[in-house]
């Protein structure tokens, strides 16, 4: 699987499961094929809420099925909260599990503000 330069973790590596609340998703990212960013998600009791979007990359990978094609595995998001810690989330474009609530949005790893 080929990583894209910078996804290493800017702070205390944590890699849990995002809620996304739904109202805040940012469906103009969606209509180029890609995921819509929400601007809030569910975490740990609380909100984490995005305050803005430092940059954005993909990570690729093969195709399973030997066509030779690299597909989109993960969209990373770095980004600066609502209490101006900075976050590494990304987004899996086949979610683990099963089901209606197999988690798709995931925190990486998060750097407290100082």
């Amino acid at each position: 699987m080929r990583r894209s330069a910078g996804a290493g973790p800017p702070g205390r590596f944590l890699s849990v499961a995002l809620r996304p609340v739904a109202e805040t998703i940012d469906a103009t990212r969606m209509a180029a094929g890609e995921p819509g960013l929400p601007q809030e998600f569910h975490w740990r009791g609380g909100t984490l809420r995005v305050a803005e979007v430092l940059r954005t990359w993909r990570e690729t990978g093969p195709c399973h099925h030997g066509s030779g094609e690299a597909y989109a595995r993960k969209h990373w998001f770095e980004v600066v909260t609502g209490t101006g810690a900075r976050a590494r989330i990304y987004f899996e474009r086949q979610a683990r599990g099963r089901g209606p609530r197999a988690a798709r949005w995931w925190l990486y790893s998060l750097e407290e503000a100082q």
